[in-house]
């Protein structure tokens, strides 16, 4: 209770209103602040829809979009954010790396490449996408990437596969990541890895915030959700997005379609009380709508490598 009552005192006092832009700033372990919420641009098609998606979000306030190599749209976030007007320092460009860039002598190279597909020439944040491949010898040109001001954090995603894969970076490295990314949601809450990331003061970035498409609107139809959000006015995925937030983690829902991007920025007007996180956190089943097992992650990602 008293890191609720923590996260909400902090990220009210942190607020930051610029004319359209509402955000609040997560501080990283190597003093860098990171806009807390953002787009993820997953499964959004490359070309006019990833492009529009990204115009319209930097339009209703977003300054954190978030991409991968694996997508396939990198070059039309590139395009957008250059088109804005806004200033590159102002937007905080999130992409990850693929298994096969990852090693001695091929992860900065492909970081120069990341950089030329979005038209930049620095990245805030660049993270292993999976834990598969030689991640750990990549991790010591991150670490590079890092010191050299290529990129301004670096990170992991998925790496709570378990325990030893996780500690073969975070317990191994020179530089611990500043974030990892994970599944993440009320039904979710990976307590464990919450506790992992707080011994090395790792911020915690949460993908399918909403559940994704695998939980077919699971999560926006319990009815804990829909009865807060019917008493502040909003809608069930307001109410889990600003659950993210006061919980400290950063938050990136996936859209594409104008309203819902709209919608999803729409957090930053109301806080939950105490008592209305605690029955969501009363939500937890650690139930995750990913369920790849390691073996098959093994055999499936190092089989595809996306193109340049």
């Amino acid at each position: 209770m008293k890191k609720l009552i923590f996260s909400l005192i902090a990220l009210m006092t942190a607020m930051v209103m610029n004319g359209q832009v509402k955000q609040t700033y997560l501080t990283l372990n190597n003093g860098i602040q990171m806009p807390q919420f953002g787009l993820g641009v997953y499964s959004i098609p490359d070309g006019d829809e990833t492009y529009n998606s990204v115009m319209t979000a930097l339009k209703c306030g977003y300054r954190h979009i978030d991409t991968a190599h694996a997508y396939q749209n990198e070059r039309s976030l590139g395009r957008a954010v250059k088109d804005s007007g806004i200033d590159r320092s102002e937007i905080w460009i999130t992409s990850k790396l693929w298994p096969n860039e990852y090693g001695e002598g091929k992860t900065l190279k492909a970081i120069d490449r990341m950089c030329g597909r979005l038209g930049v020439d620095y990245i805030d944040l660049v993270y292993f996408h999976q834990p598969v491949g030689d991640f750990v010898g990549g991790w010591k040109e991150m670490e590079k990437a890092l010191e050299s001001g290529k990129v301004r954090a670096i990170g992991i995603s998925n790496f709570d596969v378990n325990d030893s894969i996780w500690n073969s970076i975070v317990e191994n490295c020179r530089i611990v990541p500043q974030i990892v990314q994970i599944e993440c949601h009320p039904y979710a809450q990976r307590e464990h890895w919450q506790k992992m990331a707080a011994k090395h003061n790792i911020q915690i970035e949460c993908w399918f915030p909403l559940g994704g498409r695998e939980s077919k609107g699971e999560l926006l139809r319990d009815p804990v959700i829909c009865e807060i959000a019917k008493a502040h006015g909003k809608s069930p995925a307001q109410i889990i997005i600003r659950w993210h937030m006061q919980m400290g983690f950063s938050v990136i829902p996936g859209a594409s379609n104008p309203d819902y991007i709209q919608e999803n920025i729409e957090t930053f007007d109301f806080a939950l009380s105490n008592h209305e996180m605690e029955r969501i956190h009363q939500l937890n089943k650690e139930k995750r709508y990913f369920n790849m097992s390691y073996e098959d992650q093994v055999k499936w990602f190092s089989q595809f490598n996306p193109t340049d």
